[in-house]
């Protein structure tokens, strides 16, 4: 493992990757430097009112281009890609006027028979948080595709500074959860901003707009939607249901044991999510180009991905088995003492997020290898087991601890059966190319 770590350091991916993780520490450094003041000024249930708003914004945000933006950075011709930014952006908005149509029209309804009272004020937000997600995931796939990691390193910075000061700054004269929830909102809108304004520095050929009629019109939006419909039919609802398993603790939380008890499950989800952002999110913004085309000049991509999972098996194992032996006394010290039962939880979330941080090379791996519908049929099972761990720990046991411990434990058996797979196909796939 050692020496597939050392030979890696060396190539050119390595050097992509730290570029990325360069960013991204840089945008978790000040996230993390701003914690302790922001989480001193909101507390766990304001924390806890953007946990659920965000859960359910994961939930639609795969709708909201039909998955069609991960598909941007797989064709040869510059200007098919543009084609799907394109096609995304008009489907976004299509999607987004759709939610807003339901949500107003529906909006008690949907609210009672979810149980979504603490977020019921911000509700019709909803559709644009969607609209604005999508755009950030076409400008974020297209800097990927041309492989602009400086810009996406220094976007990242600039967007946690930005973001940061803005919670701390209003939270010092109103730290309410409404705060929280409309930067949340216009977050995603002024990432894509940035990175739009960045690439046309670097280069005047980008053309990407929204323009629903000819989406509506044109034949070749029409053949584009049609050679990468596989987004749209497996790649989105799995990407729903794997919101859904994401966000199913945080909303069974707030249900059955009120805001705080969510407000600490965010907080401990994104203190976990620091490790998996800097290194794990870095290296699969390198590592999905750079798999493509080893699996399109025929190049050992079975070998490729066996030494990035090994990479971050060796990387993760640190940070993670010290949030599982010492998390409550992280929490307390950096976040004040309120946050102790966040640190409790993070001790079994950590399990759980450890293999999350191993699978990322897998999971761009299923798109260049064509296995979206077997991903599909793995998201239905794995949010299933989830889903039913939460809810013994929830109805039976009646306990938040044991609920998480559950869902941890069956989530990280899943992911680590997900690796496997992956594998086991890319292998089989490697040695067809052999033949």
């Amino acid at each position: 493992m050692i020496a597939h770590a050392k030979r890696l350091t060396k190539s050119k991916f390595a050097r992509n990757v730290a570029i990325v993780a360069s960013g991204t520490a840089g945008a978790q450094a000040i996230t993390m430097a701003f914690s302790p003041i922001i989480t001193r000024l909101y507390g766990p249930e304001a924390f806890g009112v953007l946990g659920t708003f965000t859960a359910i914004l994961a939930v639609l945000t795969p709708l909201a281009a039909l998955s069609y933006p991960i598909a941007i950075v797989l064709p040869k011709r510059d200007s098919d890609a543009l084609g799907l930014a394109n096609l995304s952006l008009g489907i976004a908005v299509v999607m987004s006027l759709l939610a807003a149509m339901i949500l107003t029209l529906f909006k008690a309804p949907i609210v009672n028979v979810f149980n979504l009272e603490a977020v019921e004020s911000f509700i019709l937000l909803l559709p644009l948080a969607m609209l604005f997600t999508a755009a950030m995931a076409v400008m974020s796939q297209w800097v990927i595709r041309k492989k602009l990691f400086k810009i996406k390193a220094k976007v990242a910075v600039l967007q946690a500074l930005w973001l940061n000061l803005a919670k701390a700054g209003i939270g010092l004269l109103s730290p309410l959860s409404a705060v929280l929830v409309v930067l949340a909102t216009a977050g995603s809108l002024i990432h894509a901003l940035m990175l739009w304004v960045w690439v046309r520095k670097r280069t005047n050929s980008l053309i990407i707009k929204c323009d629903v009629k000819s989406l509506l019109l044109g034949n070749r939006y029409v053949d584009l939607a049609g050679r990468y419909r596989d987004f749209a039919y497996y790649r989105t609802p799995q990407n729903v249901l794997n919101a859904v398993s994401q966000s199913i603790p945080i909303l069974m939380l707030a249900s059955f044991f009120g805001p705080a008890a969510a407000g600490f499950y965010a907080l401990s989800k994104m203190v976990l999510g620091v490790p998996t952002e800097l290194v794990g999110k870095s290296i699969s913004s390198v590592f999905y180009p750079r798999f493509n085309e080893a699996v399109q000049n025929k190049e050992n991509h079975f070998e490729l991905l066996i030494k990035v999972t090994l990479s971050l098996a060796l990387v993760g194992l640190l940070p993670f088995s010290l949030l599982i032996v010492f998390g409550p006394w992280i929490f307390s010290a950096l976040f004040g003492s309120e946050w102790h039962v966040a640190g409790e939880y993070a001790q079994w979330m950590a399990i759980w997020a450890y293999f999350g941080f191993l699978n990322s090379p897998s999971v761009s791996a299923i798109q260049v290898l064509s296995l979206n519908k077997f991903f599909l049929l793995y998201e239905v099972f794995s949010v299933a087991g989830r889903a039913s761990f939460m809810a013994i720990g929830c109805i039976v046991f009646e306990s938040d601890f044991t609920a998480v411990a559950l869902f941890s434990i069956s989530a990280a058996l899943f992911n680590a059966l997900l690796v496997v797979i992956v594998m086991i196909a890319c292998k089989k796939n490697q040695m067809e190319g052999l033949i």
